[in-house]
């Protein structure tokens, strides 16, 4: 009788234990999701400029470049061609989400694509859903989230294509 209530306890116990684990590591990375290094980035669907649709988690496992633009954004401009360099040269992933809502015209975006040749995705964020989400208020703005959804490097204007591959090359 001795031996089945100590094996009950000693079995409880463990079933405790493994419960309490696999609870703290769902609050642990819930609590962690935020727009500083070291947080989980947060997750986002949008339809691209192509009509697929995208979330930023269907692509854990792989670093991706978050870059967030608009047509009418001298800066963002400058950066394209660096960026589709960049996309050329490493086959990172890159996410540039439009900042749809703030475009005058969102006929303008066509165009603008086509004239740079941009072959990376381009999802459209048209309600400023993530762009919120993000806070995002100067473009551009880009982060580097690594392979397991981690903000590893952001900032708030320009990059070029050195700074590219310096910041993609810590990723590895």
């Amino acid at each position: 009788m001795k031996k089945w209530i100590f094996s009950a306890v000693l079995l409880a116990m463990i079933a405790w234990v493994v419960v309490d684990v696999l609870t703290d590591n769902k609050v642990t990375e819930a609590d962690n999701i935020g727009l500083e290094i070291g947080n989980m980035a947060p997750d986002f669907e949008l339809e691209t400029w192509s009509g697929e649709t995208v979330k930023l988690s269907d692509y854990r496992g792989e670093p991706v470049m978050l870059n967030f633009w608009a047509t009418w954004c001298p800066p963002c401009r400058e950066e394209m061609p660096d960026m589709q360099r960049f996309y050329q040269d490493t086959g990172m992933n890159i996410l540039a989400i439009n900042l749809t809502k703030t475009e005058s015209n969102m006929e303008d975006i066509d165009p603008f694509v086509e004239e740079y040749d941009l072959t990376f995705t381009i999802p459209l964020d048209k309600k400023n859903i993530v762009g919120d989400r993000y806070q995002i208020r100067p473009v551009p703005t880009t982060y580097m989230i690594d392979s397991d959804g981690i903000i590893q490097f952001y900032v708030f204007g320009q990059l070029n294509y050195d700074q590219m591959m310096l910041e993609y090359n810590k990723l590895k």
